[in-house]
C-alpha cells in the first residue's frame, strides 16, 4: 500500500490533466480486471464481470489534485498563474512548483517581497495569489515564453514520505481513494459487476463522475476519498471530530445535506458489514465539502450511495498526513461489503 500510495501521491495530475495518474492505475490493473477503458472525457474504467444477472456496483475515487495554471508572463520573465480547484491563498507563498510543460517539468518558486520591505499593515495581511508570481529564473518574457506556454498545468513540490508512524504528501486529496480502489479491484470476490472508476475533474465541479454514472447506471456506488482529520491544534472536536487511526470515516451527510445524504440501505450495508468484520470505523456529519457522491446519487432516476473516507490532515495542502491503517481498513470494509452484496 505505501509503495502504490507513493506512486500515486507523486504523479502530478491537477483537474483536467491526471493522465498519468489514470496510466498508473492502468498498468496496476491490467491483470486483474476483465476490461479497462478511458471514456471521451477521461475516466478510466475497470470493469470485473460478475455473474449474469448480477448486481452493478460502482467504486469513484477521483484522480485529479488542486493545482495551478500558467495565466500570464510579464515583460521581465515572472509567471502570473490561476488557481484549478479550493486552495487557500496563504498556503501557495513562496513554495517551490513543477510546471508541466510540452518539454518536460520545469521547476520555479513562488516569489514574494522580502519582510525588510513590508510595511507593518502587509506583514498582517494574507497575500492575494493575484499579486503573487512564479520565478523561473528567465530574464525576461521571451526567453520565459520558449521554456513555459499559458495553459500549463503547475503542480507543488512534495514527495510523499514518512512522519514519524504516519505520511505525508501532496495530492493524499484523493491519491488515497485510488489507492483503495486499486487494492479493492485487484482482491475483491463477489457475484456483482464492478465498475471501478478513476474519475476526472472532481475538484472542479464533480465532473467525471456525473457522465461515467450516467453511462453505468449501477445499483449501488461508493465514492472514495478522504475526509478531514481533526485530531490537531486549530480544529474543536465537535467540528470535526474524525481522528487519524481510529479507522475509515463512513460519511452520513455532507455539505450540510445539500451534497449526499447517504442512503439508509447502504449507511445500514457499511455500518452493520464493519460491526460483523471488527473493522473500526467512524461516522460523520459534515458541514463541510462534498465529493463524487453529490453527483453520482443524482443520475439518472437516483442511485444508492455512500461514501468511505480515510482522515486525513491538512488536505487541499502539499503536507496532508494520513495514517497508512485506516487506508488498509478502507479497503477491508469495500472488500466485505462486495463480498455480502
Amino acid at each position: 500500500m505505501k509503495d502504490l500510495l507513493k506512486k500515486l501521491a507523486d504523479a502530478p495530475g491537477v483537474s483536467g490533466f491526471e493522465d498519468e495518474v489514470r496510466d498508473i492505475m492502468i498498468v496496476e490493473l491490467k491483470n486483474h480486471v476483465d476490461e479497462i477503458e478511458v471514456d471521451q472525457l477521461g475516466n478510466m474504467i475497470a470493469t470485473r464481470n460478475g455473474k449474469s444477472d448480477s448486481k452493478k456496483i460502482m467504486l469513484a475515487a477521483h484522480m485529479d489534485e488542486i493545482g495551478l495554471m500558467v495565466r500570464y508572463i510579464d515583460k521581465k520573465g515572472f509567471v502570473k498563474f490561476s488557481k484549478i480547484g479550493g486552495i487557500n491563498d496563504q498556503m501557495l507563498l513562496n513554495q517551490e512548483v513543477s510546471i508541466h510543460t510540452s518539454n518536460g517539468i520545469i521547476t520555479g518558486v513562488i516569489g514574494s517581497k522580502p519582510p525588510h520591505r513590508m510595511k507593518e499593515a502587509e506583514k498582517k495581511k494574507v497575500i492575494d495569489y493575484k499579486n503573487m508570481f512564479i520565478d523561473i529564473g528567465a530574464s525576461d518574457r521571451e526567453e520565459a515564453g520558449k521554456i513555459v506556454k499559458l495553459g500549463d498545468p503547475i503542480t507543488i513540490k512534495q514527495k510523499f514520505s514518512p512522519l514519524g508512524n504516519l505520511y505525508k504528501g501532496k495530492a493524499l486529496d484523493n491519491r488515497i481513494g485510488c489507492a483503495v480502489l486499486v487494492e479493492v479491484m485487484k482482491k475483491a470476490k463477489t457475484n456483482a459487476t464492478i465498475y471501478g472508476v478513476g474519475t476526472v475533474q472532481e475538484e472542479v465541479g464533480l465532473k467525471g463522475a456525473k457522465t461515467a454514472a450516467f453511462r453505468l447506471n449501477p445499483d449501488m456506488a461508493l465514492a472514495l476519498d478522504v475526509t478531514i482529520a481533526g485530531d490537531h491544534p486549530g480544529i474543536k472536536e465537535e467540528d470535526t471530530p474524525a481522528k487519524t487511526g481510529k479507522g475509515p470515516g463512513i460519511i452520513l451527510t455532507d455539505a450540510s445535506g445539500r451534497g449526499l445524504i447517504t442512503h439508509p440501505k447502504v449507511k445500514k450495508l457499511l455500518i452493520t458489514v464493519a460491526e460483523e468484520e471488527d473493522i473500526p470505523i467512524q461516522l460523520e456529519v459534515s458541514e463541510g465539502g462534498t465529493t463524487d457522491a453529490t453527483a453520482i446519487h443524482l443520475t439518472r432516476e437516483g442511485i444508492p450511495t455512500g461514501v468511505i473516507s480515510p482522515p486525513t490532515r491538512y488536505i487541499h495542502t502539499p503536507v496532508s498526513v494520513v495514517d497508512i491503517e485506516d487506508v488498509e481498513n478502507a479497503v477491508k470494509l469495500i472488500l466485505a461489503v462486495l463480498e455480502r452484496f
